[in-house]
């Protein structure tokens, strides 16, 4: 089969790409991947996306992937495992070894936050842990709050659940916080901020509906210490979800692609949108905005081609 546009991820960067394919009365394929919805799906209440005051995250990317169905856009329910990016049109190959082809690509495979793995952690996920302070802050206001990280995703983190939460433990592996973002010193001086120097989450627990503590563990002593709160947010990075792209697009060392004028990736004709490339902002909405630029990118460059 081939298709003008094959659009890789059905997060919010590939079904908002997938929407504006479809009114452009182009064929779209949208490769839905191993986590249809992209990570809004292992969401609960999202309230920062306009238009919805509150919706629970699966209903949202039901709702999108709904739309982009009605607009024209083509689903299917398979992974991509490999592209070849030398070839025009392009070669998709999807996991069942059948091959589609594209005049263009998206790719919006999005990012895994890292876990710690520790107990309690898959029980309480979006009960009480999080990987995203900006995205919940409001559901802790009043709380005490754990950050596991040191980096300057934790510190920025820590900084704007300090204007929402009670208090915040930021749990990190070193003496000092790795992180370089001169949010820190803010961070460090602020009396509602305790820093757990050497030390990680080793369990969570809760009352089997929300969770009320965690166990931190002391790396040098190996002392184990109980702290009641309600909420501990993971600061420890993720990783795009990029494998599949090494070798035919540029990455770069933190595993994230290359992107200039926003789109446009290392090799034309293929554009990225969302958390593959994007290790700022992490936000839904911003996933889709730029999955609105990659289609409009795209839909240009088909047109050029013409």
């Amino acid at each position: 089969m081939h298709y003008q546009v094959v659009i890789i991820g059905s997060g919010p960067a590939g079904l908002t790409a997938g929407i504006y394919m479809g009114r452009a009365k182009l064929s779209a394929l949208i490769v839905e991947g191993p986590l249809p919805g992209g990570q809004l799906m292992t969401t609960s209440a999202v309230e920062n996306w306009p238009g919805e005051v509150s919706i629970q995250g699966p209903d949202l990317m039901i709702k999108m992937r709904q739309q982009a169905e009605k607009c024209g856009a083509s689903l299917l329910s398979q992974s991509v495992t490999h592209i070849d990016a030398s070839q025009r049109p392009f070669v998709i190959t999807l996991d069942d070894g059948k091959n589609v082809t594209a005049d263009a690509l998206i790719v919006a495979t999005g990012a895994t936050a890292r876990r710690l793995g520790c107990k309690g952690e898959s029980e309480y996920w979006s009960k009480g842990v999080s990987t995203c302070a900006t995205c919940d802050a409001p559901f802790y206001a009043g709380k005490d709050v754990i950050i596991v990280g040191g980096g300057n995703t934790a510190v920025t983190e820590a900084e704007h659940l300090s204007h929402v939460a009670n208090k915040i433990y930021l749990v990190h592996m070193f003496d000092q916080p790795t992180a370089t973002d001169p949010i820190k010193d803010k961070v460090l001086q602020n009396p509602k901020i305790q820093r757990i120097a050497n030390s990680t989450v080793v369990e969570v627990g809760g009352d089997g509906h929300h969770a009320t503590h965690a166990i931190v563990e002391d790396q040098k002593t190996h002392q184990r210490t109980t702290i009641e709160v309600y909420g501990v947010f993971l600061a420890i990075g993720t990783t795009p979800n990029t494998d599949i792209f090494r070798g035919q697009l540029d990455i770069d060392k933190y595993g994230y692609l290359v992107v200039r004028n926003h789109t446009t990736t290392s090799v034309e004709g293929i554009f990225a949108a969302g958390d593959v490339a994007d290790y700022r902002y992490r936000q839904a909405i911003t996933s889709s905005g730029v999955g609105c630029m990659a289609a409009l990118e795209a839909q240009a460059y088909i047109a050029g081609r013409k």
